[in-house]
C-alpha cells in the first residue's frame, strides 16, 4: 500500500487538497483531524470540558467513533449517528484542539489510522501523521499558509455553507489554535525532517492539488 501524510496547521486547506488529489489518484482519502473534532462533538454535548483529561479519559471507551467512504466524501458517524455536518464549527474545532491534546485520546484513535493504511492506498491528513501516526509514509508533505489566508479561506469556507464568521475573530481562534498545537507535549504539529514544504500563501487551489497529485505520480512512476 502507498502512504501520503499530509500535516500542516488549522485552516491551511488540508481536508479540501486532499479529498480531491486522492479523488485523482483513486486513493483514499482520511481526514484524521475529523476524528478528533468527533470526539470534542461528544464531550461538548455531554458536558465534558475538553482540556480536562481527568474527565476525558474515563468517558472514551463509551465513545464510538466510525469513518465511511462514498462517492460524495468522508462522513464521520457518533456512536452510530451521523454528524459530518455538525464538527466544522469553531467550538468544535478548539474542543478538538484541546482533547487532542491528551496522550490517551491519541492513542485512541492511533490503531484506527493505522488500520486504514495497511489495507489501503490513503492520503491521510492532520498534525501528526507523518511523525506519529505514519512515520513510514512514502511521501510526506507539510502544507502551510500565512495565518491571514487562512482566516480568509475560512470565512469564505463558513459563510458558504450559511455559517456567519467574523474575519477578526477566526484569525484569533487560529492562531491561538497554532500555538496549542505546536506547543503541546503529545505529538506536537511540526514538519517531519523528511516532508516536503508545501506553502500554499500564493497559490490557487488547483495547483496545490496538481503540485501534490505530482508528488505521488513521480514517486509511483506514473506519467501525467
Amino acid at each position: 500500500m502507498f502512504a501520503v501524510a499530509l500535516d500542516g496547521p488549522s485552516g491551511a486547506g488540508k481536508s479540501s487538497i486532499a479529498k480531491a488529489a486522492a479523488k485523482e489518484l483513486g486513493f483514499v482519502y482520511v481526514d484524521t483531524g475529523a476524528l478528533y473534532r468527533t470526539i470534542g462533538l461528544y464531550l461538548l454535548e455531554h458536558g465534558i470540558d475538553p482540556k480536562n483529561a481527568a474527565q476525558v479519559e474515563p468517558v472514551l471507551p463509551e465513545i464510538q467513533v466510525e469513518l465511511a467512504h462514498d462517492p460524495e466524501g468522508q462522513k464521520m458517524f457518533l456512536c452510530g449517528r451521523e454528524v459530518t455536518g455538525l464538527i466544522r464549527t469553531p467550538e468544535i474545532s478548539m474542543a478538538a484542539s484541546h482533547c487532542s491534546a491528551h496522550p490517551a485520546v491519541r492513542a485512541f484513535l492511533l490503531e484506527l489510522q493505522r488500520e486504514l493504511a495497511r489495507k489501503n492506498n490513503v492520503l491521510m491528513d492532520g498534525r501528526d501523521i507523518g511523525t506519529v501516526v505514519l512515520p513510514e509514509a512514502q511521501l510526506k508533505v507539510f502544507l502551510t499558509a500565512s495565518p491571514e489566508e487562512r482566516a480568509r479561506r475560512r470565512v469564505k469556507q463558513l459563510r458558504e455553507s450559511g455559517q456567519q464568521a467574523e474575519y477578526e475573530e477566526i484569525l484569533k481562534d487560529i492562531e491561538q489554535r497554532d500555538y496549542q498545537d505546536t506547543h503541546r507535549e503529545t505529538a506536537p504539529l511540526k514538519q517531519a525532517e523528511d516532508a516536503v514544504l508545501l506553502d500554499t500563501t500564493e497559490l490557487s487551489f488547483e495547483e496545490v492539488v496538481q503540485r501534490l497529485v505530482g508528488m505521488v505520480k513521480q514517486l509511483l512512476g506514473v506519467s501525467n
